[in-house]
């Protein structure tokens, strides 16, 4: 790959939609040796509850700069991969945004890049954030790769590694990442621009773990499973888009926190029935599983806010979990 004239700025398109995404712009805007010359995002959404339209993160973040700004409803449209074209760019990055059809991707003469929030090829998909938390891992990172046809398997350019930490949530996992990736996204667009980027091959491993979109469904609590397995989907899950349960009389209970009990907490009057509720109506709010106590700790019940387990149960009906 030859590098481009020290004076010659080289000229991006970034490609992104939420918060996740900004930190990446505005490590690009800054940096000298190149020049965003317009941002794609997501097109304007209702939200909130007097549902107005709501400009994406990215969009706002341009906004500040004064980028020139694509929101393209289809990425196929001929009049919008004009206009695209008409930027001329050197290099695409994207990051948390949307599949792109090979006439896009493979437009600016040195290609599409995308920042994946893991170490590729382990979890390939839209959620790899969480689903690296769900599966309890102790260790994650952030991915430049080179697009391609197949989604997230093109040729690898740098890895980071990021540790995940007991306490960690989606919520504080996600903000490691957002910093990582934004650092390694300027490290290899600087990479490219001197001609020295690496173009590797993703690994074939024996075992691969998706990271398929979450559906509702996902952050349902299935008390048959082990408590260590159900705590680590909270976190996976906290503190978006949230696990949750029904408790006897059918209401919907979120949790945002909760923690496997250890064999001398666990026991109790009946830890045989997973599924069964266990409380003292003041300190604590647990669950029998498969293989030990849940013990919950942040919870939001329907039609309430969020708080501590100590604070919900000063206003909860207790002989309501005899369902």
């Amino acid at each position: 790959m030859t590098s481009l004239a020290a004076s010659t700025p080289l000229r991006l398109i970034f490609m992104g939609t939420p918060e996740f995404a900004v930190p990446t712009l505005e490590a690009l805007l800054a940096w000298p040796g190149g020049q965003v010359v317009a941002v794609v995002t997501a097109p304007d959404k209702p939200a909130g509850r007097g549902r107005q339209l709501q400009e994406s993160a990215v969009k706002q973040a341009a906004g500040r700069h004064g980028v020139p700004v694509l929101q393209p409803t289809n990425l196929k449209a001929p009049e919008f991969q004009q206009e695209l074209q008409s930027y001329a760019a050197d290099l695409q990055v994207v990051v948390a945004f949307r599949m792109l059809p090979e006439a896009v991707w493979n437009m600016p003469r040195l290609g599409s890049i995308n920042i994946h929030a893991s170490l590729l090829p382990q979890y390939r998909g839209a959620a790899p954030i969480n689903w690296a938390l769900i599966h309890g891992d102790t260790r994650t990172g952030v991915t430049s790769f080179f697009l391609r046809h197949e989604i997230d398997t093109g040729n690898l350019i740098y890895q980071d590694a990021v540790d995940i930490d007991p306490e960690d949530d989606f919520g504080t996992l996600y903000e490691k990442l957002k910093t990582a990736g934004a650092q390694l996204a300027l490290r290899s667009v600087q990479a490219i621009a001197a001609g020295t980027a690496p173009s590797i091959p993703q690994p074939e491993l024996p075992e691969l773990r998706p990271a398929p979109k979450l559906q509702k469904e996902t952050g349902r609590l299935d008390f048959h499973q082990s408590a260590p397995a159900l705590a680590n989907l909270v976190r996976g899950l906290s503190p978006l888009p949230t696990a949750f349960t029904q408790l006897p009389d059918g209401r919907t209970l979120k949790v945002f926190k909760a923690q496997p009990l250890d064999d001398e907490e666990a026991s109790g009057p009946d830890v045989s029935t997973p599924g069964r509720w266990f409380t003292d109506g003041r300190h604590y709010l647990r669950v029998q599983t498969a293989n030990g106590l849940l013990d919950l700790l942040a919870v939001q019940l329907e039609g309430k806010k969020r708080m501590p387990v100590v604070e919900f149960l000063r206003g909860f009906n207790v002989a309501s979990l005899a369902g």
